[in-house]
């Protein structure tokens, strides 16, 4: 995500509501659109490669921009963006750029790698504060018990609820890591943290053989999901969004209520759905 200065992040928070109906928080959808530019600059400063449009409109992937010396975002670089609220990365080395920058701020010394913490430690008198955390070592057989004064729990998503559609090879690739089992939530839901927003589960289309997220084939390279019959079954449901203002009128209907355009497809016949990779406005799809 990254909002730029011709955005505004209210106008992020508004279209996070709009694709969750309404089961949102949005003063926490606000501080993400008002911060995260920051976050995203210093990434770039720390080497992450984001795509640029020159000044001749020629676009350029993020190896091409730093070999060109375009400008970084925060002098006035213009991103390639996929819809209006994300940019274009070389994203295969994010995490290794992350780790990088925190190994230079903290110093290797007290960094401690390969320790999967299974749990957070309550303070015993006052239960509403973490005071540390047990893990365990993934290499040895060692038992760790930290104490803290804060603790942030960032373990990721939870990944592979769904068995995908890949085979061989492929059922391993994934756009989030496939390690990431939810332990952010489990722990955090133990120690009797609020979980805002858990009442909303996302569930986004994926497509075999399509590793990335979705959003780069449908709003960069501009392609369609039709039903085995190549029709536009968004444009021949459409009339089922009525059902569901105003999230069914938006501009971009919630992603929920496409998804189950595309599921009324499947159960009646239809399916399988194909991510339309060639056909041009006009055209047959193949």
């Amino acid at each position: 995500t990254y909002i730029g200065s011709e955005q505004d992040p209210a106008d992020y928070a508004r279209m996070v509501s709009n694709d969750l109906m309404g089961i949102t928080r949005d003063d926490l959808a606000y501080d993400v659109g008002r911060n995260v530019d920051d976050s995203v600059h210093l990434f770039e400063e720390w080497g992450l490669p984001i795509w640029k449009t020159d000044d001749d409109g020629v676009r350029h992937d993020g190896a091409e921009a730093q070999k060109e010396g375009l400008p970084l975002l925060k002098d006035g670089g213009k991103p390639v963006r996929s819809g209006k609220w994300q940019i274009m990365i070389n994203g295969e080395s994010y995490k290794w750029i992350v780790a990088e920058a925190a190994k230079k701020a903290l110093g290797l010394d007290r960094i401690q790698e390969r320790v999967f913490i299974v749990k957070l430690v309550n303070d015993k008198n006052d239960p509403s504060r973490i005071a540390g955390a047990v893990g365990f070592s993934v290499r040895e057989n060692r038992i760790y018990v930290y104490k803290a004064k804060a603790v942030m729990l960032a373990a990721g998503g939870c990944v592979n609820l769904f068995r995908p559609r890949s085979v061989g090879e492929g059922s391993g690739r994934a756009w989030y890591p496939v390690w990431n089992a939810g332990s952010t939530y489990a722990m955090a839901a133990e120690a009797g943290a609020e979980m805002t927003m858990m009442e909303n589960r996302f569930v986004p289309a994926r497509f075999k053989d399509g590793y990335g997220p979705v959003g780069a084939w449908f709003l960069l390279f501009k392609v369609k999901a039709t039903n085995a019959y190549g029709e536009d079954y968004m444009a021949k449901n459409k009339s089922m969004l009525d059902d569901y203002p105003p999230y069914g009128q938006a501009a971009v209907p919630a992603s929920c209520l496409r998804n189950h355009l595309m599921l009324k497809e499947m159960k009646e016949g239809r399916g399988p759905i194909y991510m339309d990779t060639v056909a041009r406005p006009g055209q047959a799809g193949r």
